[in-house]
């Protein structure tokens, strides 16, 4: 037999299809779907418990009917809220851990957060203890000064908040003015 007829007895050899495993396959596909679906449920039980443990913390305060002239007025996302200089230790309890768009606006009474979708705050005035430029936030991590934080007081613990405007050169603006603020209710309160 030359090699030109073995080519030519191979090519005219039929052979069948492997046959494919459907109920093998199905299993599979099944238990990988109820190990995602295990894995979604213990994270909701694990956001659920957080809040649980976190259920000391107030109500959220509310805007006052009036709330005075506008300072500043920023739109952008609201990424979270931590316990104060712990930028993992993430706060859910009252809606503060859900993401969002904002629209954040300081007036001489403090700094009102609306957030579409989400339980907005207000943060009074003399609750305002500090602005800076950060990077990060439980979740978050931006460039340098990407980040507006701002820590304040309600009831006995001191959260971080962190916002990122659409605009973020507004940033420098807002910090100089949240601690101009914080400055001013300090000297007032020492005399």
């Amino acid at each position: 037999m030359t090699s030109l007829q073995h080519l030519a007895y191979l090519a005219a050899e039929k052979k069948s299809a492997e046959v494919t495993d459907w109920a093998a396959r199905v299993g599979w596909l099944v238990g990988l779907a109820l190990f995602v679906a295990l894995v979604y449920w213990l994270m909701r039980e694990g956001w659920k418990w957080r809040g649980t443990l976190q259920g000391d913390l107030p109500e959220l305060p509310t805007a006052p009917d009036d709330p005075g002239p506008v300072r500043l007025s920023m739109s952008g996302r609201y990424h979270g809220s931590t316990t104060a200089g712990q930028w993992l230790d993430r706060i859910v309890a009252h809606g503060l851990g859900t993401r969002s768009r904002v629209e954040l606006t300081l007036t001489d009474a403090g700094l009102d957060v609306v957030r579409p979708g989400a339980t907005d705050f207000f943060v009074p005035r003399e609750a305002l203890r500090e602005a800076v430029l950060g990077k990060g936030i439980a979740g978050k991590v931006l460039a340098e000064g990407g980040l507006l934080l701002v820590t304040w007081a309600h009831g006995e613990r001191l959260i971080d908040s962190g916002f990122r405007s659409d605009h973020a050169a507004e940033h420098t603006e807002w910090v100089d003015a949240i601690n101009s603020m914080i400055n001013k209710t300090e000297t007032e309160g020492a005399r």
